[in-house]
């Protein structure tokens, strides 16, 4: 598969899901009240990740729902591993949502769309 299709795929995915913000940019983590999003965070409903639930997703503040980049995280603490879709973020919002996968137990990395695909 080319990277392009891989992008398709992703866009397909959102396109044909709905998505479910369930941590709202600017309010506090349910269990962690000292973490704050600093974007939206949800999942796509109808789809599985590794965890059992949703494919996870972070919505940026650029008005289309085209996917922008993959964050691919370790948890050693969960002793799990994860992708995040990034939907509509710039590069600086890209580096502020790596950086909360990189806290702690927690190592990512930041698989970024090229624009022409």
């Amino acid at each position: 598969m080319s990277s392009a299709a891989f992008w398709r795929s992703l866009d397909t995915l959102v396109a044909e899901s709905k998505i479910v913000i369930d941590r709202a940019r600017d309010t506090p983590h349910p269990r962690y009240s000292d973490f704050i999003y600093p974007f939206d965070y949800g999942y796509l409903q109808g789809t599985l990740s590794n965890d059992g639930s949703g494919i996870d997703i972070w919505r940026g503040t650029m008005p289309d729902t085209q996917v922008t980049a993959v964050i691919v995280n370790v948890d050693l603490e969960k002793r799990d591993s994860e992708i995040k879709v990034l939907i509509g973020c710039t590069p600086e919002e890209q580096q502020t949502i790596l950086h909360v996968h990189e806290d702690g137990a927690q190592s990512a990395l930041l698989i970024v769309r090229k624009p022409s695909s």
